[in-house]
C-alpha cells in the first residue's frame, strides 16, 4: 500500500518565501497565500552559563586590603608573637609580620610563598591530607591494602596517582597566591579560609596517625571497620 503519492510531498523550505512586515516576518507560499506570521528569531551567544559561574565566583571574593593586615596585624596577639615566642621583624626569614608574608600586600615570589610561615605549606599540605583520607579509606575497603601497599607494591600506580595529585593541588593552590589572592579572600558559606585550616591540620594528624598505626599493625585499618 503506498502511504502518500509523489504529488501529495510539499518541500516547505522550497515554497516559501519570507517578507517581512513590522517586527514580524510573514511566511507566503509562492501562490500568495499567507500561511500565518511568526515573530523574529534572534541568534543568541551562550554566554548565561558562563556569567552565572562569574558572578558566583565574584560573591566569594572578599576584599583584603593594606589598611586590614596592618589593623589585624597591631590588635592580633597571634601576630606579635609565633608559637615558639620569636617576634616577627621586618626582612628576616623567619617569623615576617603578616604584612610581608601576606599574598596580597608582600612577596609573592614562590621561595616566599613556599617558606616555613608563608601561604602555601600548610595550605597544600592540608588539602592533599584531606584528599589523602578519603583515599585511604576508600581503597583500603576495596582492596585490604595499607596506604604503604598501596603506594609501594609492584603493579599498584599509587605512588604515581599521588605524584600527579600533589603537583595538581600544589599548582592550583599557588596561582591565586601569584595573582595576590590568599585563601582568606574567599568565602561561600561555611566553606571559609579557617574552616579549611582546622579541617587541613586535624587531616593531616589523622593521616599521620593512620600511616604510623599500619607500619606497627601491618593492618589496614579502614579495613577493620
Amino acid at each position: 500500500m503506498a502511504l502518500a503519492t509523489s504529488s501529495s510531498i510539499a518541500v516547505i523550505p522550497s515554497s516559501l518565501s519570507k517578507t517581512p512586515l513590522g517586527g514580524a516576518s510573514a511566511y507566503k507560499s509562492r501562490s500568495g497565500r499567507s500561511l500565518g506570521f511568526l515573530p523574529p528569531v534572534r541568534a543568541s551567544s551562550d554566554n548565561g552559563r558562563g556569567d552565572g559561574i562569574s558572578s558566583v565566583l565574584d560573591q566569594t571574593k572578599k576584599e583584603i586590603t593594606r589598611e586590614d593586615v596592618l589593623k589585624n596585624q597591631a590588635e592580633n596577639e597571634s601576630e606579635k608573637r609565633s608559637v615558639f615566642g620569636a617576634v616577627p621583624s621586618s626582612g628576616a626569614l623567619w617569623p615576617r609580620p603578616e604584612i610581608e608574608r601576606r599574598p596580597e600586600t608582600g612577596d609573592r615570589s614562590f621561595a616566599s610563598l613556599m617558606s616555613f610561615d608563608g601561604a602555601g605549606p600548610e595550605t597544600i599540605n592540608g588539602r592533599l591530607a584531606m584528599v589523602g583520607i578519603l583515599w585511604a579509606f576508600a581503597v583500603e575497603r576495596m582492596t585490604g591494602q595499607t596506604v604503604a601497599e598501596q603506594l609501594y607494591t609492584p603493579g599498584n600506580f599509587g605512588l604515581f596517582n599521588f605524584l600527579a595529585v600533589a603537583q595538581l593541588f600544589a599548582y592550583a593552590s599557588l596561582v591565586p597566591m601569584f595573582k595576590g589572592e590568599s585563601p582568606d579572600s574567599r568565602s561561600l558559606g561555611p566553606f571559609r579560609a579557617m574552616a579549611e585550616r582546622w579541617n587541613g591540620r586535624t587531616a593531616m594528624l589523622g593521616f599521620l596517625a593512620l600511616v604510623l598505626t599500619e607500619f606497627f599493625t601491618k593492618t589496614p585499618v579502614f579495613n577493620m571497620m
